[in-house]
């Protein structure tokens, strides 16, 4: 059972930080979490997959401009897996994101399109939400 969970008019700004800790799901194939405008202008767009057909497990990190989307930063390092709690941190530090993973490695990606207050939050795939903070 996959989960879709919407904010909006969240209002994070640059020293901002979303904690997200939740379960993957035993099946997941794939979950997002993104972060912009709306859905249409995403200035992070965080696609963790686990079964994808040119990398295997892989972690896609994008942006999308008036619904068209950016050129994509892929981390063949996935310490995430099916079937576990995780805690994931990002940070909004201006110039980039900042994600923290729970093995403690982090994958940074640029704000391409500048977005200085993140109004939209969106987390939905195969990922079961147990807390979210805005800080």
């Amino acid at each position: 059972m996959s989960m879709k969970l919407e904010v909006n008019d969240a209002n994070l700004e640059v020293g901002a930080q979303l904690k997200i800790k939740g379960e993957i799901l035993h099946d997941a194939q794939r979950f997002q979490i993104d972060l912009g405008h709306d859905s249409e202008d995403l200035a992070l767009h965080f696609n963790p997959r686990f079964h994808d057909d040119t990398d295997g497990a892989v972690i896609v990190c994008n942006s999308k401009i008036a619904g068209c989307w950016g050129d994509e930063k892929r981390e063949t390092h996935n310490p995430l897996q099916r079937g576990t709690h995780v805690k994931i941190v990002l940070k909004i530090t201006g110039e980039m994101f900042e994600l923290d993973l729970p093995d403690g490695h982090q994958i940074q990606f640029p704000n391409r399109v500048d977005m200085a207050v993140i109004n939209y939050v969106r987390i939905t795939g195969d990922f079961k939400i147990s807390c979210i903070k805005f800080c």
